[in-house]
């Protein structure tokens, strides 16, 4: 004989299914509990709510809402609050509001949790000014704040840019008797740095210990890219040692920075010593450390030290994306090893890794700049059997290195076939376009086109004007008459 499931069953079962954000199941389930004439208590429909709303079943949420009122149960704040956190969640303000009108006839008050949702949920939709007058209003209702809401809100003014605003929010929550923690203060320091105002970031960190709060290693990360962003790499260095004697040891992230910064400043020696570092001190590079060496040794010339830097980061075990991926095969093409461009191309494809138009812009670029035209336009033609499109850029490429292998014609047909598909010549295009015929002396096409371009808004740049200019000087007379 079968078990008969009751109600202890049903809820049991339903609550295992929500907790697995399997809702279908459970639905399922609710409904036979429901058929089977077992009434669901509030724990059930509670149960379900939080289930919906975790699996972002949203609409279903507020409708079961509604069904349960039809039952006989009136929903509490914790109901409401679980749905109000879900519409928050999804950007659904309008309903929100609707919710707590709902609320106020009912006479269910809205809570500490309520507000904290509202707020977060002002603040991802950058409604910040409607969140300071909600918090503002809560204050006037002598509603306890906490630090999480405080803080929410400040990050938010901070990352618009509202620095002033943020302080304010900060001054607003010691007069209600709450403190600014290391999270308030690390908010206030990142959004100083991000200015440039790493001088006003530092006298943050000053009044933060001051106030007994001691910087953890997220404070010394912001204030040393904050000098990495100024290039004061030599300051930035004093708060990398710093943190080393407050016994605050140094990420991945904060070697990153460091390295980053170094290689902006062509401080390579220093970056590397610093990589080298790394694995003594114990973080484990990550492929931004990888890729930031590697792109500055391509940059200074050194291809064998940026390809056994990469041999390393394959030998050390990390994946290489395809971030990576590109870094390499332009570092390849820009110092002229096309042969290995060529190889890594190959292997890209055949990982399984999703190609766009960008690698193959790097390696078109590369093979016209070795005079591999031929090569170049097989690959240009390739690209429809791998469903891509040629972007404006490609045709840039192309149409540059038609004109300059002395083939403009060739050049304006590829010019008059953007449009196939749907790929518009911009101003850049154009200025490619007329300066091909100007060096291949179609005077009379490049004045044409010039024409062309005007009416289509678009102007010559700089180095079109100098070659009309020479035209014009050495020919003793205008070239547009």
């Amino acid at each position: 004989m079968g078990v008969e499931p009751d109600v202890v069953i049903f809820s049991t079962l339903i609550n295992g299914l929500c907790n697995q954000s399997k809702i279908s199941e459970a639905v399922r389930m609710f409904d036979e509990m429901t058929e089977k004439g077992y009434q669901p208590n509030l724990i059930v429909y509670s149960t379900m709510l939080k289930g919906l709303c975790k699996t972002g079943n949203t609409g279903r949420a507020v409708r079961f809402l509604r069904l349960m009122e039809s039952r006989g149960y009136e929903p509490d704040i914790v109901a409401y609050n679980t749905v109000i956190d879900c519409l928050c969640k999804n950007g659904l303000l309008q309903e929100v509001l609707n919710l707590l009108s709902e609320m106020k006839v009912k006479g269910i008050r809205p809570n500490i949790i309520t507000y904290n949702c509202l707020i977060h949920g002002m603040c991802n939709l950058g409604q910040q000014e409607e969140a300071t007058r909600l918090l503002n209003e809560m204050v006037g209702n002598n509603i306890s704040l906490d630090i999480v809401m405080y803080n929410t809100l400040v990050d938010a003014l901070c990352k618009e840019g509202t620095i002033s605003k943020a302080v304010e929010i900060v001054d607003t929550m010691r007069k209600q008797g709450i403190e600014p923690n290391v999270v308030t203060y690390n908010t206030l320091v990142d959004a100083h740095c991000k200015e440039g105002m790493v001088s006003e970031a530092e006298d943050i960190v000053d009044a933060m210990i001051k106030q007994g709060i001691e910087p953890n290693v997220v404070t010394y990360n912001t204030l040393v890219n904050g000098h990495c962003l100024r290039n004061e790499m030599d300051k930035a260095r004093i708060v990398f040692n710093l943190m080393i004697e407050k016994g605050c040891a140094p990420d991945i992230v904060t070697y990153s920075t460091m390295i980053n910064g170094y290689c902006k400043d062509k401080r390579l020696d220093e970056a590397m010593e610093l990589f080298h570092e790394i694995s003594q001190k114990g973080p484990i590079p990550d492929t931004v450390t990888y890729c930031t060496l590697m792109q500055s040794l391509f940059q200074l010339g050194k291809v064998s030290t940026a390809c056994e830097l990469f041999r390393k980061m394959l030998a050390s075990g990390q994946v290489p994306d395809i971030a990576t991926c590109l870094i390499l095969l332009d570092g390849l093409c820009k110092t002229g090893h096309i042969e290995e461009a060529l190889r890594l191309f190959q292997a890209m494809r055949n990982s399984g890794l999703e190609l766009d138009i960008v690698p193959y812009n790097i390696l078109i670029d590369g093979l016209c700049k070795v005079g591999h035209i031929e090569f170049a336009k097989e690959l240009f033609h390739q690209l429809s059997d791998n469903s891509l499109k040629p972007s404006v850029y490609t045709y840039c490429i192309m149409i540059n290195r038609l004109c300059k292998e002395g083939l403009p014609d060739e050049a304006y047909r590829l010019f008059g076939s953007m449009g196939d598909n749907d790929c518009l010549p911009n101003s850049c295009c154009y200025n490619v376009m007329i300066r091909g015929f100007l060096r291949n002396s179609y005077t009379s096409k490049a004045t044409q086109l010039l024409t062309e371009m005007v009416g289509k808004g678009f102007s010559a740049d700089i180095f079109t004007a100098t070659l009309f200019m020479d035209l014009i000087i050495y020919s003793n007379k205008s070239i547009l008459l």
